[in-house]
């Protein structure tokens, strides 16, 4: 039988797909050194088990393979019916066994990773809608699941850091948070600094008086804005230390 491979052969593409296939890898390996047992400690987002975690991520990954058959077929097929049905999906896939429970991840992925495979090349432009009503490329969709599958890998509170995620997915979630706080008009007198990098990377309005100075390395940045905590910041303002360093906004 011939090996079956991505249709699309846009270079970008191709190694969005790459990062998204490794970070699925690194979230099974987590869950793998996980016990059943395990599974019912709790997580790194409050409220949330473990077993809400992978419950998520599984679902996750059937609505967006939901998208990709959108973007397929023509067919409008939404992520979920509603906000309401999404997180009542979650509180339900967190009862299930063990089993099913690691059943649910490992098949939802599978069924995904060929839903993109099998994707033609031109359908990767399609338009479709994502649960918070944004119109985006089925491209999209590629980072969607890179981002869920690298930073819920260290919720599952087993050992993953920020440290292990790869540089590229950091600073592309950290250019999405500043942007979504720039558009909530949530970032005032605040300026991110990433201080590890070979070229600075700094997010905000450096033009504003007296801005509060977060800074950081990539990884410890990136921790902080996605509101897990504050571990490795620092903040000034007017050359001042500010102690602790604020909370980041809220971005989702």
């Amino acid at each position: 039988m011939v090996a079956r491979h991505d249709q699309t052969t846009d270079p970008v593409l191709l190694d969005g797909l790459l990062q998204a296939r490794r970070g699925t890898a690194f979230f099974a390996r987590k869950l793998n050194e996980l016990t059943d047992a395990d599974l019912d400690g709790g997580s790194l987002l409050s409220g949330w088990t473990r077993r809400h975690v992978v419950a998520h991520v599984g679902y996750n990954a059937r609505a967006i393979a939901r998208l990709v058959e959108w973007a397929a077929t023509g067919v409008e097929t939404p992520m979920y019916p509603s906000v309401e049905v999404r997180n009542h999906e979650i509180d339900f896939g967190a009862t299930l066994s063990p089993i099913a429970l690691r059943n649910l991840f490992d098949h939802s992925a599978v069924h995904l990773n060929v839903e993109w495979r099998d994707l033609p090349a031109d359908s990767w432009h399609h338009k479709v809608k994502t649960v918070q009503g944004r119109v985006v490329p089925a491209e999209e969709t590629v980072w969607m699941r890179t981002r869920e599958v690298w930073v819920h890998a260290v919720d599952l509170d087993n050992g993953a850091s920020f440290a292990d995620i790869p540089a590229p997915v950091l600073a592309r979630l950290l250019k999405d948070i500043t942007g979504a706080w720039s558009t909530r008009g949530t970032d005032k007198d605040l300026v991110v600094e990433v201080t590890d990098q070979p070229s600075a990377l700094v997010y905000g309005d450096t033009t504003a008086g007296s801005p509060v100075m977060v800074s950081g390395p990539l990884a410890a940045i990136a921790r902080w804005a996605t509101g897990r905590c504050t571990a490795g910041v620092t903040a000034r303002r007017a050359g001042e230390a500010v102690e602790p360093a604020p909370a980041a906004p809220a971005w989702i």
